[in-house]
């Protein structure tokens, strides 16, 4: 089976061609690892392949609704054991995992062919894909622009045809917005549904949840059954599943919705024109399926709402880069400087001070609820404007100086008891600041592409439910890509 065969398939088709006899899981593989060598030498997505691990799988008996089809993990949370996980750290390069994390299991368990590792931003702490260890990933759409972060090397993959879907998580927005920037699929699910064993019993907090990110809504759903299949006996929690399978769900016409729709950033920061324009097409495209729209928000505070979310990654990232000191013997070298920096704002605030602001995440996840009394689902911008150009990011000069001198001194914690500690919470944000509250309140959410750009550029919208609205969620992205197909073009590489 040659590209041109392969890459029409999405993951649920492949496995049926498998399933026939029509192809075997080797000549599937080969396809995917001659798609890798052709293009992701452009892309730089997967930063760590196994071929001769996958080649071994591939040559015997495999089951499971997904048995022989070709996937990637990402390169943070999703432990491949004997394997190391690089976090897209210097630090973590060499630190193998002794068991696979459970989402990784349930994905073997399905029969997947798992060969390669994609790249992600050191702890996943950026919404772009450029860490020092793995070096830049780039957007197939358009080489000179991101593929979004923190799981832009899967996005990137998913959207070249290396693979039909590929793994990825969430924690701010790491799989809506690279799903915004790639032109594909990404669902969020709410907190907990997913398990995040066994080396934790929830990631960030509960913020972050691992998924995929796929070009079919079909797909998602499926991998989305594989992933909830039975309970973590060992988890924090037990969270309901629906009677009926995701992919099920997904088959199904949904009802009337009510919609509320918003384009303002919640930090108050310009949105683009770009970004209004494609939840314009959506509202246009909702209007014509039958849901009532109309213009509506939560009322919540986003300034406060993102400083204790960023309260919660400084305090997550210091516990991090002190783990993994403790584990590897690596001095502040091997870490990022925008890493340090984060790590010491964590420290900084001390244990009141994170209690506090982690209290206040109940508050906001009842002011959402009170929106969701009204509405079925919020529809904003997934990100506030069109993927940014590799290096757009970067932190200047002058504050890459002045940070290392803050850190020299020991002081660089006490910025954050500043207001410049506020203004760096809403420049990092600007960018997409409409992704943290599915987050912070532990519900699902996904980044549906319908549109692009004049340049060419895919740009998500973003969609949000209640809890436990994963299934009227895949149902609406069904309806949407069944009314406005966006798998008919693909990037030239």
């Amino acid at each position: 089976m040659d590209y041109r065969d392969y890459g029409t398939y999405d993951a649920v088709g492949l496995a049926e061609l498998v399933a026939r006899g029509d192809v075997s899981p080797a000549e599937l593989l080969d396809a995917a690892l001659a798609r890798a060598e052709a293009v992701n030498g452009k892309i730089n997505a997967i930063v760590r392949p196994m071929p001769v691990v996958a080649r071994e799988r591939a040559a015997g008996s495999l089951s499971g609704p997904f048995a022989g089809v070709p996937f990637l993990i990402k390169d943070l949370m999703q432990d491949y054991a004997g394997r190391p996980t690089g976090r897209g750290s210097r630090a973590a390069q060499g630190l193998v995992a002794t068991r696979h994390s459970e989402p990784v299991k349930r994905w073997l368990d399905a029969g997947l062919v798992i060969f390669g590792q994609t790249n992600t931003p050191e702890f996943g702490i950026k919404s772009i894909t450029e860490p020092e260890a793995g070096g830049v990933t780039r957007n197939p759409w358009n080489l000179g622009h991101t593929p979004g972060g923190s799981s832009g090397g899967s996005a990137a993959a998913v959207a070249a045809g290396i693979v039909p879907a590929a793994g990825a998580n969430d924690g701010g927005g790491s799989i809506r917005i690279p799903a915004a920037c790639c032109g594909l699929f990404g669902l969020k699910p709410g907190r907990g549904l997913v398990p995040a064993g066994p080396a934790y019993g929830e990631l960030l907090a509960g913020a972050a949840s691992d998924g995929v990110v796929s070009r079919t809504v079909r797909d998602s759903a499926a991998l989305l059954d594989v992933l909830t299949a039975r309970p973590d006996p060992g988890g924090p929690f037990l969270v309901a599943r629906p009677d009926e399978p995701y992919a099920e769900l997904a088959r199904r016409t949904p009802s009337k919705l009510r919609v509320g729709v918003s384009t303002r950033s919640p930090l108050g920061t310009p949105v683009s024109r770009e970004a209004v324009e494609a939840v314009d097409t959506a509202v246009k495209l909702l209007v014509g399926l039958g849901h009532e729209v109309e213009e509506a928000e939560p009322v919540i505070d986003g300034l406060r709402m993102a400083d204790d979310f960023m309260a919660m990654y400084a305090a997550e990232n210091a516990a991090t880069l002190a783990e993994l000191k403790h584990k590897t013997g690596a001095d502040d070298a091997q870490f990022e400087l925008d890493t340090r920096l984060l790590a010491a704002a964590g420290r900084a605030l001390g244990a009141v001070e994170h209690t506090v602001r982690h209290a206040r995440w109940n508050t906001y996840a009842r002011q959402l609820t009170a929106f969701h009394e009204t509405y079925d689902v919020l529809l904003t911008p997934t990100l506030a404007r069109p993927p940014v150009k590799i290096g757009e990011l970067d932190t200047p000069w002058p504050t890459r100086q002045i940070g290392k001198a803050l850190l020299k001194a020991g002081v660089a914690g006490r910025l954050s008891r500043t207001k410049l500690w506020r203004q760096a919470v809403v420049q990092n944000l600007a960018p997409n600041p409409f992704t943290q509250l599915a987050n912070i309140t532990g519900r699902p959410a996904m980044s549906v592409p319908l549109y692009r750009t004049p340049q060419g550029l895919p740009l998500g919208v973003q969609f949000g439910g209640p809890l436990g609205s994963e299934g009227m969620l895949l149902a609406l992205a069904a309806q949407l890509e069944s009314a406005a197909p966006w798998d008919r073009e693909r990037p030239t590489l």
